[in-house]
């Protein structure tokens, strides 16, 4: 598995990808990814950093799977309170948060937008930050659902959370498919998620 990995996030690497976009598409940490990147060889594999590779393709590829998924999660996210906006962090949240956007609207015969988070992870420049996409819905002054895959750190969740706070959205909760650091909340939001990774020991 590590060996498939390390190539994989080479390969992704050659492709022009940042570490935080291979992160992603991996489903590990940034620190993880980094370390995926550096291996010289497989005889010479150094030490890796303490995470779980997350592999939901089978989950991924199936729309019919994604819808089933994306309903379950919505209907953690509905037991917080009222939602005006889902919002999807890029890259991997943001098919959770259209499924689960038309998911609530089913569900309560009301109109709910769809907004995109872009993280500093995907972005470049020493002074590049998060932002909220112009091309989806405005969140100023909504009470917004915040949608990821995996929570690793929650450094991406934290970010999310503080600006949208700061364009004057209400986060009311984050929902994720997979919680692997065990966080149950950030900066006074509710985290849920359908699973949660623990380490024993």
């Amino acid at each position: 598995m590590t060996e498939k990995l390390i190539k994989k996030a080479q390969e992704l690497r050659k492709r022009g990808f940042t570490t935080g976009e291979i992160a992603d598409e991996l489903n590990v940490s940034k620190d993880t990814a980094r370390w995926l990147t550096l291996q010289t060889s497989v005889k010479s594999i150094k030490k890796a950093p303490l995470d779980f590779a997350i592999d939901w393709e089978s989950l991924g590829g199936s729309s019919t799977r994604m819808r089933h998924v994306s309903a379950a999660m919505a209907d953690l996210a509905l037991e917080y309170g009222e939602i005006d906006v889902v919002v999807g962090i890029a890259i991997s949240g943001i098919p959770f948060a259209t499924l689960m956007a038309d998911e609530i609207v089913s569900k309560l015969k009301k109109d709910i937008s769809l907004a995109v988070f872009h993280p500093i992870k995907h972005r470049k420049g020493k002074d590049a930050k998060g932002a909220i996409s112009s091309n989806f819905a405005k969140v100023k002054n909504k009470r917004v659902l915040i949608v990821d895959d995996v929570i690793t750190s929650g450094k991406t969740i934290k970010e999310a959370v503080t600006v949208l706070k700061g364009q004057k959205a209400v986060p009311v909760v984050v929902t994720v498919l997979i919680d692997k650091k065990g966080i149950s909340e950030i900066d006074g939001v509710p985290v849920t998620s359908l699973i949660k990774v623990k380490r024993l020991g």
